[in-house]
């Protein structure tokens, strides 16, 4: 029998972007991105996608180096977050409670096997957009910004790893995530894990680490309401002098519709439009894709571009 699923978790809620090109990688957020400043601290910047509901979904860094710095969840309630530190404490994977940042009360962080950092969190601070931003309908958290490519809200992110079935039974097991897609190859390795905490499809990713280096960041990708919306984006980088690496294109796993970018720090960025697939299956297997499955490339047969496997952040020195 399978154990019962918990869904104390609801959403990711924001993470936290370093980059050593900070002045580059803000002006490609705010003006070729669309995103909006909500806040700013020490070395960094907080910025939101125009229907964000929380203050912000994403925390700029400044730094030596590029990656992911934490990646932040947020929980259904007060006693979920309790629920979950509870057993998260003496796993070994804990790391402790901190302080609010911006927008946000406090937080409990802890590591995943490949050592990113997760932080749980449910006091939040709602957008209370100022006069100027105000948007039209009451139930649209601010208005449409009219600029760049106008990402209106995060998505999900992809994290890299050494050990993709130890991560998954971490987020099985403390943390209560379903697993909605993978990749297994024919050896029985786990190269691949998109999982969820809710009916969405998918909040985040997991692919294995080329290099075989712990701790490594893929990309972090911001929602569009359409696929003509990806298209007018890819001319919008082109105009922009943005690498676009691969896309406009649809994924055959999770059929995601993409384009991805690199940001000037070197960070990959994706927009999508993930259609309308949601998992309402109460029991939801998980949908294997093996090795030879994978080879054949994109839902329409484009095969995936060798830096998409090999390109990860911070970068890996010789």
């Amino acid at each position: 029998m399978q154990p019962e699923p918990i869904f104390d978790l609801a959403h990711l809620g924001h993470m936290e972007l370093l980059t050593p090109k900070p002045d580059e990688s803000l002006k490609f957020f705010v003006d070729v991105m669309g995103m909006t400043v909500s806040g700013r601290k020490g070395e960094s910047v907080y910025l939101r996608g125009w229907d964000d509901y929380e203050r912000y979904s994403l925390k700029l860094t400044a730094s030596k180096t590029s990656g992911m710095e934490h990646m932040a969840l947020r929980a259904r309630s007060p006693q979920a977050l309790e629920r979950r530190v509870a057993a998260l404490k003496g796993s070994g994977f804990d790391i402790g409670w901190i302080d609010g940042d911006m927008g946000q009360g406090p937080a409990f962080r802890c590591r995943d096997p490949d050592g990113h950092v997760i932080e749980l969190y449910y006091e939040t601070e709602w957008y209370e957009a100022p006069a100027e931003l105000k948007p039209a309908l009451k139930n649209q958290a601010q208005r449409f910004p009219a600029r760049g490519v106008n990402v209106r809200r995060l998505d999900h992110l992809n994290c890299l790893a050494v050990d993709i079935k130890a991560n998954r039974l971490f987020f099985e097991t403390y943390l209560g995530c379903r697993t909605t897609e993978q990749i297994v190859l024919n050896d029985g390795t786990e190269a691949a894990m998109w999982m969820t905490m809710s009916n969405k499809s998918y909040d985040f990713a997991y692919t294995r680490d080329h290099y075989g280096k712990m701790g490594r960041f893929h990309h972090v990708t911001y929602a569009l309401d359409s696929r003509e919306e990806i298209l007018r984006a890819a001319d919008i980088f082109l105009e922009n002098g943005v690498h676009i690496e691969t896309g406009p294109h649809k994924h055959a796993i999770q059929q995601t519709f993409f384009l991805y970018v690199y940001e000037p720090g070197g960070n990959r960025v994706e927009v999508a439009n993930a259609g309308a697939r949601l998992i309402l299956a109460p029991d939801w297997k998980p949908i294997v894709w093996t090795e030879e499955e994978r080879k054949k490339g994109q839902a329409w047969g484009l095969k995936t571009i060798e830096s998409f496997h090999t390109h990860g952040t911070p970068p890996v020195i010789d």
